[in-house]
């Protein structure tokens, strides 16, 4: 049986009801993370039940697949066939059996009934309260309740909640065992990483002031100014040093992106698809006063984020630019250093993203692809001759990676893969051909994908 992790253990209907809200909104097309955030910032809850919502809205929502299968199995009906809210309850009820070993299961039962109740589904009641009982039974008796096929693309899909075709890619790159683990890892509730600002603050001043405060961070091997924290609760805002400026939230893996540019004191750098500005910010605060860095994107609402990292950074050497990155003519044989950051499918991130799975396809993917290679191209014309050009996703997949750096090599022969120095990111290794992928289940970090190019 999977293992059930940690959770609040007070049965909270206020959460409960929160969640059912939220995912009824997933179901109808909303992305699970502004629905969670929009409703929470309207909800009156306790810290404790924010958490307990919010671990029950990406769990249920990760877990999906998982848990329709429970609810056929055990049913009468599937999952599909059920009413839309009374699916949702189940869900609900089911994970908690299933994934939160604090919440007791007749916890689990009785407030799954009460929610069935106060959303219109008394006659229903019966049914959630038979199924949950019934899953209890039987994981009792020591027999899981879940019943795999002994296919293995199916099996590692349902059991981790995945779709097929997610899970025959990673089958063909790992085999068994590692897909396994990816998968698994992949429903961790995420860590956060920090990245120091070293214009504003030490790593060793803000170790301290986290000290103080009771907040446990970690160094983060091969990332020399990445700190995680260490099961942190609550707004990140309030810890030591937000408001002036002494550290960024990004993830290892990316600042490892902005390490692989290696941008220099005093030089120029654009960021092709910079929002929300955690690359262009660490670039901004490498390459110092003497330096500039143009952050680029589609949408001025997304540039605001940028700007106002870079001014609570202290960072003066930020411009924005409002353009589209596939046409940046005037910008051509300008930098000495350019970023692609492109846009992409998220699946190095699906711990992040507890919908990414289910909303990405094969299908999305090849489009994706298409706008990655003309991004390249197009930031390719803006490097100046001897510069630098670095191509990352967060995604594992290889169309929007591999394929799309040997297209672009292969059409421009005058470009050259640079392998990183040995050590780079302590036991990363890049592959034969000089590019690097993070395997989450490998280094603890999001999934990555980076590529750097010199121009002849």
């Amino acid at each position: 049986m999977t293992h059930r992790a940690a959770a609040p253990a007070r049965a909270l209907s206020g959460a409960r009801q929160l969640a059912l809200n939220v995912l009824l909104q997933v179901q109808a097309g909303a992305y699970a993370d502004v629905a969670l955030h929009r409703t929470l910032a309207q909800a009156d809850l306790s810290e404790a039940d924010r958490g307990l919502a919010t671990e029950l809205i990406y769990g249920t929502v990760r877990r999906q697949r998982t848990l329709d299968a429970l609810v056929g199995q055990l049913g009468t009906r599937p999952a599909d066939k059920q009413p839309p809210v009374l699916r949702l309850v189940l869900h609900l009820g089911l994970y908690q059996l299933r994934y939160l070993s604090a919440v007791p299961a007749s916890a689990a039962v009785n407030t799954s009934v009460d929610l069935a109740k106060a959303n219109g589904l008394g006659k229903l009641s019966g049914v959630v309260n038979g199924l949950l009982r019934q899953y209890i039974r039987q994981a009792e008796l020591g027999t899981d309740p879940l019943q795999l096929p002994d296919q293995p693309v199916t099996a590692l899909g349902l059991g981790h909640s995945y779709p097929d075709w997610l899970v025959a890619l990673w089958l063909d790159q790992l085999g068994p065992d590692e897909t396994d683990q990816l998968c698994q890892w992949f429903n961790q509730v995420p860590s956060i990483d920090l990245r120091v600002n070293r214009g504003q603050a030490t790593i060793a001043a803000i170790n301290l002031a986290f000290a103080t405060a009771g907040v446990a961070v970690a160094a983060i091997p091969g990332v020399p100014d990445g700190l995680r924290l260490v099961n942190h609760q609550g707004a990140l805002s309030d810890l030591p040093g937000y408001e002036a400026g002494w550290w960024s939230v990004q993830d290892a893996s990316a600042q490892l992106v902005g390490l692989l540019l290696d941008p220099q004191p005093g030089e120029t750098v654009l960021d092709v698809c910079a929002a929300p500005g955690g690359k262009a910010t660490q670039i901004a605060e490498i390459v110092g006063e003497t330096g500039t860095v143009v952050a680029c994107d589609r949408a001025p609402s997304r540039l605001k984020k940028i700007t106002a990292n870079a001014r609570r950074l202290g960072l003066g050497n930020v411009q924005t630019q409002a353009v589209d990155s596939t046409d940046l003519a005037p910008f051509h044989h300008q930098f000495d250093r350019v970023l692609v950051d492109a846009p992409c499918s998220g699946l190095g991130t699906l711990h992040r993203h507890a919908d990414a799975r289910w909303r990405q396809t094969p299908e999305s993917i090849a489009s994706l692809a298409e706008l990655q290679t003309a991004l390249l191209a197009e930031a390719a014309r803006c490097v100046k001759p001897g510069g630098t050009l670095v191509y990352a996703t967060c995604t594992l997949h290889p169309a929007e990676n591999e394929a799309v750096i040997e297209q672009f090599c292969h059409t421009n022969p005058a470009w050259q893969i640079q392998p990183p120095d040995p050590g780079f990111g302590q036991g990363l290794e890049a592959a034969a051909e000089g590019w690097l992928r993070v395997w989450p289940h490998r280094q603890n970090m999001d999934g990555f994908f980076m590529a750097k190019l010199q121009a002849a």
